[in-house]
């Protein structure tokens, strides 16, 4: 069951810097409203395109083994697919007999494929199913990143909790990340300053790179280690 009217969905899907639309969902673990279920929280939604398939076996392994990751960072792993519930608790009741992984976090069951519309996980050319989206929801309630992948190739775990992390970070301390941060080739984990914006900060972003040390290779170029 969603509040999402599936005549209406999908023509004003959230993006960036948007904030998530309400929604009452059917779950495995009973009916959630989101995004107010985890207020105060980081999400991770992700759909995949359905139960019993080779690809979202191994993603939702590799999810439930990673998972005291994701909470250590604050963040709730909620998963997404167009079967029913009986379906997503057989399924993981195969995965727990199989591959003894008992898969903790609930999965929305979007039969009528509703959320998805409203989310823009229903493609062209990706028949009924959902694709392997992810969705990044901060405390607050805002889309803050969103990925895709294609229905052949699994998601990388490292990519998403790293994604996590850099979002947690540019927050905290007002900076920005670099390519492949914190294991960048060239700057290792050092974190980028935002450009100034004109003449008068850029002499005040000059003075200030003495005075703290950053390592500025030129004035709208700023990293810090701090």
């Amino acid at each position: 069951m969603t509040t999402a009217d599936p005549s209406e969905a999908g023509q004003s899907m959230p993006l960036i810097g948007d904030q998530f639309p309400e929604l009452e969902v059917e779950t495995t673990h009973g009916t959630l409203t989101l995004p107010d279920e985890y207020e105060g929280e980081w999400l991770v939604l992700f759909s995949h395109p359905g139960d019993f398939t080779p690809v979202c076996t191994t993603e939702f392994v590799a999810f439930e083994q990673r998972r005291e990751e994701f909470e250590d960072l604050g963040a709730n792993l909620l998963g997404l697919s167009v079967d029913r519930v009986h379906s997503h608790i057989k399924w993981t009741d195969w995965i727990e007999e199989e591959l003894d992984v008992e898969i903790g976090f609930p999965i929305i069951a979007d039969e009528t494929g509703a959320v998805g519309s409203e989310l823009g996980m229903l493609h062209p050319g990706a028949s009924t199913s959902t694709v392997r989206a992810v969705f990044f929801v901060d405390p607050e309630g805002v889309v803050r990143q969103i990925l895709y992948y294609p229905l052949e190739i699994g998601r990388n775990m490292d990519e998403i909790l790293r994604s996590l992390e850099a979002l947690q970070t540019a927050d905290e301390e007002g900076v920005a990340l670099p390519a492949d941060w914190p294991n960048n080739d060239n700057f290792d984990d050092k974190k980028l300053l935002s450009p100034p914006g004109d003449v008068e900060s850029v002499e005040a972003r000059l003075e200030e790179a003495e005075a703290e040390g950053y390592d500025c290779r030129d004035w709208w170029f700023c990293l810090t280690d701090e």
